[in-house]
Formats: structure tokens, sequence, C-alpha cells
């Protein structure tokens, strides 16, 4: 193997902390993992308008369609900024003594044009990774709706994916990072509990509380326009999870299973949770809790998918959705509009998921640990879970709210106030998501 597979193949293995990293195969394309790979990538991508469908169903009619273009926009935007330095910030050596990476192959990805690694033309491995930076920055568009210039939100995910997405995913995945070597195992975050749920979550909560409120929140009615729509989104978005989660295991085999399974699992059980809690609160179930169960789920089992078994996803699922939901109940107390609840579903309940997985992980990872650091055990691997959390965390408050006051200052970014009452659909756009026709004679 040359130096160059070598390092392309522990980039492929950087996802995974619950198997040892595949032998490379220096002869050919190993076709059943591309396929599975290559579907994963897709359906990654596919969640994008998963997103964009379920943030603009929970907005005003006046505000759906530039909501749904704060998601749509990320793919062009962050696509070609991967591409271009993305992929090799993230999973270069490190430089800036590990803040981040950089590799001269890995910029425009020139120097992978005919790199296979562990079966799997590295094209498609840059291509699913690239999916995870995508919706990382659009997800945080649930925090800053109806209330941001477009140019101002385009800016902002440029900033954020430059100098909190490619770090941390660097750190975290990267087989250079030094949270990637941490402890016996380093961080367990299989799909991106902290590289991406934690940082967008947190970085909304800050975002939510620069910009303030929407005008007339909370005493004004701001309901949905389509909850059909949104319910359709979060179907495909649970669909596309498959793919986030068990593609993250760069396999198709026995990991990939088990990540599927335990996606499926705590999301089933994050919705029936949720459902249940709605029941006895309000005497009845709305389709928007049973969505919330959903995402409460699935963030929780995103960083825990690779080390738990399905009574464990059972647990993180249940318990995700009570958390998420009590913290969706204490917003209004502290008064901060994070309008669409990024960090009330994703920053919570995929904290605790990172928190929590080191009860859960299965004896025979545990032992491997132990194997490799004499005594390991989950109290030590929740020690490095609270280290990846509490910088996480750091990174992502300190980056977001400067990055907030340089767009601020600079292209602009809450609306005014008579572009907000307009709605961003015809201030920014000069269009809108609804139209009744006039009728004629």
């Amino acid at each position: 193997m040359t130096k160059k597979q070598a390092c392309s193949a522990a980039i492929l293995s950087a996802a995974i902390f619950s198997s040892p990293a595949l032998a490379a195969d220096p002869h050919g394309v190993d076709t059943g993992i591309t396929a599975w790979m290559l579907t994963s990538t897709a359906l990654v991508l596919l969640m994008v308008p998963g997103l964009a469908m379920f943030y603009g169903g929970l907005v005003r009619s006046k505000n759906v369609l530039g909501t749904m273009m704060h998601s749509m926009i990320a793919i062009p935007v962050i696509g070609v900024l991967w591409v271009v330095v993305g992929y090799a910030l993230a999973f270069g050596d490190n430089v800036l003594g590990g803040f981040i990476g950089w590799k001269s192959d890995y910029f425009l990805l020139k120097g992978i044009d005919s790199t296979i690694v562990n079966g799997v033309p590295e094209y498609v491995v840059a291509m699913f990774q690239g999916k995870f930076a995508i919706i990382t920055p659009a997800l945080i568009a649930g925090a800053l709706a109806e209330r941001v210039y477009f140019r101002g939100y385009v800016m902002f995910i440029i900033l954020w994916f430059l100098c909190v997405y490619c770090p941390l995913c660097h750190w975290i995945w990267a087989p250079s990072g030094w949270l990637y070597k941490a402890g016996a195992a380093g961080v367990v975050d299989l799909a991106g509990g902290l590289v991406i749920h934690v940082s967008a979550g947190f970085s909304a909560l800050v975002t939510a509380m620069f910009l303030g409120p929407r005008k007339g929140y909370p005493k004004a009615a701001m309901l949905p326009n389509n909850l059909v729509m949104t319910i359709m989104g979060a179907g495909i978005l649970w669909v596309g999870w498959f793919g986030f989660n068990a593609g993250s295991t760069v396999q198709s085999g026995l990991e990939t299973a088990r990540a599927l399974t335990m996606t499926q699992v705590s999301a089933a059980s994050g919705a029936l949770t949720w459902v249940i809690i709605e029941a006895f609160h309000y005497r009845k179930a709305t389709s928007l809790g049973l969505v919330s169960g959903i995402l409460a789920g699935l963030v929780a089992i995103t960083p825990a998918a690779g080390v738990v078994q399905p009574w464990g996803a059972l647990i993180l699922g249940a318990l995700s959705s009570c958390i998420c939901y009590t913290a969706l109940q204490l917003k209004g107390r502290f008064g901060y509009d994070d309008s669409l609840d990024c960090f009330g579903v994703h920053g919570v309940g995929s904290g605790m998921g990172i928190l929590l997985l080191s009860f859960f992980i299965r004896q025979s990872w545990m032992d491997k640990a132990s194997a490799a650091v004499a005594g390991w055990n989950a109290l030590h691997q929740f020690g490095i879970q609270v280290l990846g959390f509490g910088v996480t965390v750091a990174l992502a408050v300190s980056m977001t709210l400067v990055i907030c006051f340089v767009v601020q200052k600079t292209v602009g970014f809450r609306l005014d106030e008579e572009r907000e009452v307009a709605g961003m659909d015809f201030a920014l756009h000069g269009e809108r998501g609804y139209s009744i026709a006039n009728m004629e004679g």
C-alpha cells in the first residue's frame, strides 16, 4: 500500500469506532460496498430537500419559499466550497497545531482521481462526506427563520462552514484529529452527533439570541402554513437517515446492519414516546409532536448507532423525546426565539446521545477498548465524550457569535422591519409560495 492509499484508508475508517479499519484493497473496486456508499450519498443529499419541506411547512405562508431556499442554497454554496477547500481542511494533515487540516492533493480533489481505498473510489468518500457538510449549516436555518437577509444567510453559512464545521470534522473524524485519538478509541461519534447536530444546535441558539425574536413573538400567533408538507419532510428525513448512519460505517456488512437497525429502533421509540407524552399532557396526539419525536430519536442515535444494541437504542430514543419535549416547553420561559426548535431538538437531543451512549456500549466494543487501554470502562469513555461535547460547544458558541457580528456589520443579517412584515418571499425573492388566481366571469 502506498503512503497516499494508507492515509485515504484511514479517512474511510474515521467515522466508525466500533471495528478495526478494513485493509485497503489495491486491486480494484469492491462493487458491493461502493454501491452501498453511492446509495448512502444519494440518501443523505435527499435529506436536504426533506429538511426544506420540514422547515418550509412550519413557517408562515409569506416566508415559505425563503425558508426552503435557506436549505436548498446550501447545496451549491457548500457543495462548491467542499470540493475547493473543504475536503482538504477537514481530512488533510494537521496544520496550525492541529486546529485544521490541509493536504494539497485534496485541493479541488485533484489528487484523488485514481485513488481506490478499501475497494471504494475516494471520489465516493469525498462526496459522501460532502453531503454531511451541506446539511449541517442548513439545520441552523431553523433558528433564524423568517427574519434574515438572504445575502446575510449565505455569508453566514460560508463563514460557519470554514470556521466551525471544518475544524470539528478534522478534530473528530480525521485520523490525525486530536479528539479522534483521545483515550482508547477517541470520541464516539459515528455520524455526527457532535460534528453536525450539537454544533448546529448550539450555533442556532447563539444566532437566535443575537438576532432577537421575530416581530410579534411570542404574543402574535405564528401558525405553520402546511403541516402536511412538514410530515412529508420528516418522512424523507427518516428514510435519508439510514444512509446518514448506516453509510457512515463505510462498509456493507455487520456494522452496517447494526447502524441501520439502531437508527430505526431509536426513531420509532422517540416518536412513540413523544406521542404518549402529548396524550397525557394534552389528551391528544399531534402531527407536529409525532415528527418532533421522530427527529428526537434520530438525532440521539446518530453518534451511537455503531456501538449500542437495540435495547440501548430504545432507551436513548425515549430519553431524547423526554428531554427535548422538556426543552421545548422551557423555551418560552427563557424568551429566545429558536423559531423551528433547532437547539431544542438537535442540540439537546444529540448532546444527550453523545453523553449517555457511554453507558449502553456493547460489551464486545468495550472489550476491544479495554484491550487497548487496560481497565477501560464506561466511565472512562464518558469522560472522553464530555470532553468532546465541551470542546464542540465552546467552538460553536464562540465562533458563531463572532460570525454573527461580522455578517451584521458587513452585508447585514437581521431583516429590517418593513421587509420582515412583508415576508421574505416577496421582499427578498420577488415570489410567493402560494397564489390564488383571480377568477373572471
